[in-house]
């Protein structure tokens, strides 16, 4: 395998070990229940398709051929991870969910 490709995927893997982590930061800090669902839905997406994308090049290069089942996860996440948090949303504001004074945007109250 080239030094290239080992570079490639380092630096994916890298990428995404970074928006994990900022994802996982952000769930931990942020105040209440919706504006903790950006850091799960937004970082730790691009974070997991980043080191499923260093995975499709990795056992690209080594097979020789291309690896379209990270491609399929890589798809599958982007699609699913917006829907469930929307889902989730709506549910929050069904419930009408305590929020925090410093969070704005209170649909509800309108």
């Amino acid at each position: 395998m080239s030094l290239w490709i080992e570079a490639l995927v380092s630096l994916f893997l890298l990428l995404g070990s970074v928006f994990t982590l900022i994802g996982a930061i952000g769930l931990y800090r942020l105040p209440d229940f919706f504006t903790r669902l950006h850091g799960p839905t937004k970082a730790t997406t691009l974070g997991v398709g980043s080191m499923v994308i260093a995975s499709m090049i990795y056992f690209s290069a080594v097979r020789g051929s291309l690896s379209l089942h990270e491609l399929l996860i890589t798809l599958f996440l982007f699609i699913t991870a917006p829907v469930s948090c929307h889902m989730l949303a709506k549910a929050a504001l069904q419930q009408k969910l305590p929020i925090k004074p410093c969070t704005t945007g209170k649909p509800w109250q309108q």
